[in-house]
């Protein structure tokens, strides 16, 4: 699990993203805040989805460690900068996309 954020209409948003030990996208979800009822939300539509994790791995931010430890109390939940990598990758598309789209300058 991963989250990122992007601009939409001037305004800050967070897009959470989840993927698989293959590297598939199993969630995708956006929203304005970026704190522990957020991680909650997105993660409570994961386990409903696709049932109990037995690993998670997260990046250093705080607010998943309640959720994981609520939802999915038997998983092992990674935090580290390292092993986040493969999330990582999967957002370079949203990222290339977001910098054409940055360069885009209307007449008004």
């Amino acid at each position: 699990m991963d989250e990122v954020v992007i601009t939409i209409r001037g305004k800050k948003h967070w897009l959470w993203r989840a993927i698989d030990a293959d590297g598939d996208v199993l969630e995708i979800l956006v929203q304005t805040r970026r704190n522990a009822k957020a991680a909650k939300r997105f993660f409570q539509r994961l386990v409903s989805q696709f049932g109990e994790p037995r690993v998670v791995i997260t990046d250093k931010l705080r607010s998943y460690i309640k959720p994981v430890k609520a939802l999915a109390p038997n998983a092992d939940h990674r935090a580290y900068k390292g092993l986040n990598n493969a999330i990582e990758v999967s957002h370079r598309p949203t990222r290339k996309r977001e910098k054409i789209f940055g360069k885009f300058k209307s007449h008004r």
